[in-house]
């Protein structure tokens, strides 16, 4: 009895410990973490979901929404974070910026439901009111994309061991998660919201497995054109940041926390 007590207190000590630390860690990447990159990263986050009300394209195979237009935005902040700063950095502002974009969807719910007479009454609670498996599925895809864009991002980075910081290597590093990451985002949403719960909630209306791959693969591609054409942007911020040594007090910290 006396050795489970001791081991519940050991772990709560453990769990605390470990809050506590990543507490830490968390508000010294806010320090070091340039606010222009993370401003950027939140707006396109919650625009993507704005965005996302419109359709631009679609067919029998292929489906493109207004988040196109943003989405490659999201994910070269991700790729920016994810060079300099590394995989974990990149997570923990992903997650901050998902949260973010939750409190707004929030407040935009609230605007939606309070009585009004004005003309554009109806037209705007369409926008800011959503629907809420909708905005369920681009939370868990989103969350998901990130966590895969980032673990690829370093992964691949790793394999450039004598020329790291080259412009092949930011590409290769860039263009492969990108695609990968924007395929899994597109494609966890359309399986949460179009294979589980259109058909509940939409009159039946659903698409099958096959359709959501293909207009993941498609809207994968148009968003990686995206990113091949704004890459230069962030490969040229990337090398800045080194070359002013950006965020020394993080990357120190997690040198000495290894």
């Amino acid at each position: 009895m006396n050795s489970e007590i001791l081991q519940s207190t050991q772990q709560t000590k453990t769990i605390r410990a470990w809050i506590k630390k990543e507490k830490e860690e968390t508000a010294i990447l806010l320090r070091c973490i340039p606010a222009t990159v993370v401003s950027l990263f939140v707006v396109s986050v919650i625009c993507m979901n704005l965005l996302a009300n419109k359709t631009l394209v679609q067919t029998e195979w292929i489906a493109l929404d207004g988040g196109i237009l943003i989405s490659w935005l999201s994910f070269m902040c991700m790729d920016i974070i994810t060079k300099h700063f590394g995989p974990k950095a990149s997570n923990k502002i992903a997650v901050l910026a998902a949260a973010i974009n939750l409190l707004t969807c929030l407040i935009f719910y609230i605007a939606s439901v309070i009585p009004s007479n004005a003309a554009d009454y109806t037209a705007l609670n369409g926008i800011l009111g959503g629907t809420w498996f909708i905005l369920f599925g681009s939370t868990v895809a989103f969350l998901a994309s990130a966590v895969i864009n980032n673990f690829l991002n370093w992964t691949i980075g790793k394999a450039f061991k004598n020329n790291p910081d080259s412009k092949r290597a930011f590409a290769a590093q860039t263009y492969i998660s990108t695609f990968l990451g924007q395929f899994m985002d597109n494609f966890i949403f359309a399986i949460i919201v179009f294979v589980f719960f259109a058909p509940i909630f939409w009159d039946g209306f659903h698409w099958t497995i096959v359709q959501c791959a293909m207009c993941s693969l498609t809207g994968a591609v148009a968003e990686l054109f995206m990113e091949i054409v704004f890459s230069p942007i962030g490969y040229k911020i990337v090398k800045r940041w080194h070359k002013y040594n950006v965020g020394q007090e993080y990357l120190t910290y997690m040198k000495v926390g290894q």
